[in-house]
């Protein structure tokens, strides 16, 4: 799998691994408009058809750190164009399926691409000079968010006026188009932890622990959170999740390297960055449903689909407008500062949503300020992470991140759950969300956006460290 190394152009690369980043996040979107047909389309129940949903969440938590260290052992770009072929596998699958099982299998292969984010992130330090790597971190980081924004309204569009198998077959186009812009563009450079093993039992344990931690937080609205099957996941999460942790720590070489994470600059960040996938997924959650909710409600915007994807899709472009703009703040401040700098955005949008409620185009501009915070977040993040770990660790660390942010919003989707479904109106015989509820959950986001950014205030100084392990300049002093 040789390719051209001393040819190879930064900027082919940073935009081939961004669009890479942004078809895995368009993976995850893609049925969002197809929801409420999917019980139709698949001739099934709702709650079979609810796995459409969540087996990519699954599969992709287990997969994401795995790929990331497999990239550690074998080579970041090789794992890439191995993360594409279960990209177009799945599509192909689902765009062919007429029933429930073989679109959950399809579902399931397009999660086991969700590691080509974090190997895109960790293969930047490797390629990218040092002056321009702080922005490619900050462009490639929020490229996930630009693609769930920039998605939606692309789904929405084509499932309203075309056959919704389209939607896969574009999806299989365009992993099949990123794995071509790969093969030509990325280069090939040697394995940070050529020569070491991998470690099975360490991938089996993770994998067990978070399935069975996600199906928990998953659905456990839907099954009674005080149910048997409940707790019953939730305790055997904690079981299995020690027992793998004290696994790690005596196994020789571990998937992922608990002392490393365990230093406290990558603990705290990574703990950050839970509550910033929380708190950014607040927003994705409610204004969607706020521009759709009926105007006999009294606060809902009565917008289509398609115009409420339209209506949040400058979220996603001012994510694009702003990563670069954090990778500059990032180099003149450290990535400390433009995490916190995030997190209070992102704070400040849930703020100006009280007074904006009552318009589309105010949920707009809520929109671009939040998403404007997870754009300075989101690339803050893995530089901090690079920073501090060796080369030899920066895919499994980068991917461990990655699922922290995961578990962030998937905790995010079930507290906003429960909030909406406890706080009530009902109106002409029908029982929704209320205008209270949607508020505290925009409240909730914002609090938790500042304990992010109070946490993210924690995060100790780069300690002095050669070329090797330098993400970008730092000025003397910016995180002390």
């Amino acid at each position: 799998m040789g390719a051209p190394q001393s040819t190879a152009r930064p900027g082919g690369v940073v935009a081939t691994l961004a669009l890479a980043g942004i078809t895995a996040a368009i993976m995850q979107t893609l049925v969002t408009p197809l929801i409420a047909k999917l019980p139709q389309i698949l001739h099934t129940t709702s709650s079979n058809a609810a796995w459409v949903i969540t087996v990519t969440l699954l599969v992709a938590a287990v997969c994401v750190p795995v790929s990331g260290r497999l990239g550690d052992l074998l080579g970041k770009r090789r794992m890439l164009l191995v993360c594409c072929v279960p990209l177009v596998a799945g599509s192909v699958v689902c765009a062919l399926s007429s029933s429930v099982v073989p679109m959950i299998v399809g579902r399931g292969l397009q999660g086991m691409g969700m590691g080509m984010l974090p190997l895109g992130i960790a293969l930047l330090r490797d390629v990218v000079p040092a002056e321009k790597l702080s922005s490619s971190i900050a462009l490639v980081s929020a490229s996930m968010g630009i693609g769930g924004a920039l998605g939606l309204p692309i789904a929405a569009a084509v499932a309203q006026y075309a056959n919704w198998r389209v939607l896969f077959w574009g999806s299989a186009v365009l992993a099949a188009l990123v794995s071509i812009l790969i093969w030509f563009l990325v280069p090939d450079v040697p394995a940070g932890a050529k020569g070491q093993r991998f470690d099975v039992l360490g991938a089996l344990g993770l994998g067990v622990g978070l399935v069975c931690l996600l199906l928990a937080v998953s659905n456990g609205a839907d099954w009674g959170w005080g149910s048997a099957t409940t707790i019953g996941l939730f305790v055997a999460a904690v079981v299995v999740l020690v027992v793998w942790g004290l696994w790690e720590v005596r196994t020789k070489e571990p998937l992922i390297d608990l002392r490393t994470t365990a230093r406290p600059r990558v603990l705290i960040t990574n703990v950050a960055s839970v509550f910033i996938g929380f708190g950014m997924y607040a927003s994705m959650l409610v204004l969607p449903q706020l521009l759709q909710f009926p105007k006999a409600t009294g606060y809902g915007l009565g917008q289509s689909m398609l115009a409420a994807g339209l209506w949040m899709a400058p979220g996603g472009l001012m994510m694009m407008v702003v990563s670069p703009l954090g990778g500059k703040l990032t180099n003149a401040r450290g990535p400390k500062f433009t995490l916190i700098s995030g997190a209070l955005v992102i704070a400040a949008g849930y703020g100006v949503s009280m007074a904006l409620m009552g318009s589309a185009w105010g949920l707009m501009l809520v929109g671009i300020v939040t998403s404007s915070g997870v754009g300075l977040a989101y690339g803050a993040m893995p530089a901090l992470i690079m920073s501090s770990v060796p080369l030899s660790e920066t895919a499994a660390a980068n991917g461990f991140n990655t699922l922290m942010r995961s578990l962030g919003t998937s905790i995010g989707a079930a507290v906003i759950g429960v909030i909406l479904a406890q706080m009530t109106t009902t109106m002409g015989g029908y029982t929704f969300a209320s205008e209270s509820g949607f508020r505290t959950a925009l409240l909730v986001g914002g609090a938790l956006a500042l304990v992010s950014a109070g946490i993210a205030a924690l995060i100790p100084a780069a300690r002095p460290a050669g070329a090797e392990q330098a993400v970008a300049p730092e000025r003397a002093g910016a995180e002390a």
